[in-house]
């Protein structure tokens, strides 16, 4: 009975928490073990897979690319879309920011095509002073062609203005993003959408080439970029038409990152002209109003296939060097006679 008895004056006597006291007095200190919570609570998700940023994958810098590539970082990171929310985001601000000259081109346009038939006549006169070798004809229609201009505000190159700022800005986007996909960046293999969620691999159903090509014939057939049909442009619009099928083999094999892109791009053009096209926004942003010329008044336009006949040469000359000239039938005048030149 007397061991039972220590054991409880140990019990009662022991301070330190978790102690067992033991037989003769002694005691074992026992740490408990603390069950540690589950790793879902102790750390988030985002905290989970850490991404590199750009700038220790090697991309971003101050070039154009890598500006393009910082802006759909900080979509991605920053604001939290996934890729294809941020390449749809970035593409959708790049061609807002581009809109104001969308519009500046579609108004020289539709003023060019008002003046068509009275520019067509001033270097027709020029064709042909200079097809006859009439300096000073040519100078005249040189220079009432230009006061012409200057009086109506028309200058044909303010036409190149639109595709020499979308280019640039294209190449850039589609640079970057095969970068990011060459890469690759991590994330991008899961940020895809539906079928296509890795957006470095090609398009395992080739839909989204197909679309791509679908809406690039769309927008060269509607005009979307310079909002007006020049009967001037039939052969280059015709080249146009074949281009989007030419390329397509060329592109099938890109990444789904890309033509997340295109399609946005394209996409954007195709509601854009539909935007344009409404009378109240074309007076509001003043674009004028499309003139339709009678054929008659227009030259006459050569179809595609006899134009890459002709090729490029022009007849700029009085006559044709191809053709085999006539001997002059003038007969030489007779040879003096030696006393005629004596005489006088």
């Amino acid at each position: 009975m007397a061991a039972p008895a220590a054991v409880g004056r140990a019990w009662s006597r022991a301070r330190v928490r978790g102690a067992i006291p033991l037989v003769g007095g002694n005691y074992r200190q026992v740490v408990q073990a603390v069950a540690s919570p589950p790793l879902e609570s102790a750390v988030s998700t985002g905290d989970l897979v850490q991404e590199l940023s750009f700038a220790e994958l090697g991309l971003g810098s101050y070039t154009p690319v890598g500006l393009i590539q910082c802006v759909l970082e900080s979509l991605h990171v920053d604001v939290g879309l996934p890729w294809w929310g941020a390449i749809v985001a970035g593409t959708v601000a790049a061609r807002c920011l581009v809109f104001p000259l969308i519009v500046k081109g579609q108004r020289e346009a539709a003023k060019l095509n008002n003046h068509l038939p009275q520019i067509n006549e001033l270097t027709g006169r020029m064709s042909e002073a200079k097809r006859a070798g009439n300096k000073f004809e040519f100078a005249k229609a040189y220079s009432d062609l230009a006061l012409y201009q200057k009086a109506h505000d028309v200058n044909p190159l303010r036409g190149f203005l639109v595709p020499l700022v979308q280019a640039p800005v294209f190449i850039s986007f589609f640079i970057a993003l095969r970068k990011m996909a060459e890469l690759p960046v991590p994330s991008l293999q899961t940020g895809g959408l539906w079928w296509f969620t890795d957006l470095t691999a090609a398009d395992p159903y080739y839909a989204l080439p197909l679309t791509v090509t679908v809406t690039m014939w769309a927008i060269l057939e509607l005009g979307a970029e310079s909002g007006v049909s020049n009967p001037n442009l039939r052969v280059m619009k015709t080249i146009f038409r074949v281009m989007p099928l030419a390329i397509l083999p060329l592109t099938i094999s890109f990444p789904t990152a890309i033509f997340t892109y295109w399609l946005t791009s394209n996409m954007f053009s195709l509601v854009q002209v539909a935007f344009l096209r409404i009378p109240a926004v074309r007076a509001r942003l003043r674009i004028p109003e499309r003139i339709e010329h009678d054929p008659a008044v227009l030259p006459p336009q050569e179809g595609f296939v006899k134009s890459l006949k002709k090729g490029p040469l022009r007849q700029t000359f009085s006559h044709n060097p191809l053709q085999p000239q006539e001997p002059p039938t003038t007969k030489p005048p007779p040879p003096k006679r030696p006393w005629e030149d004596t005489l006088g």
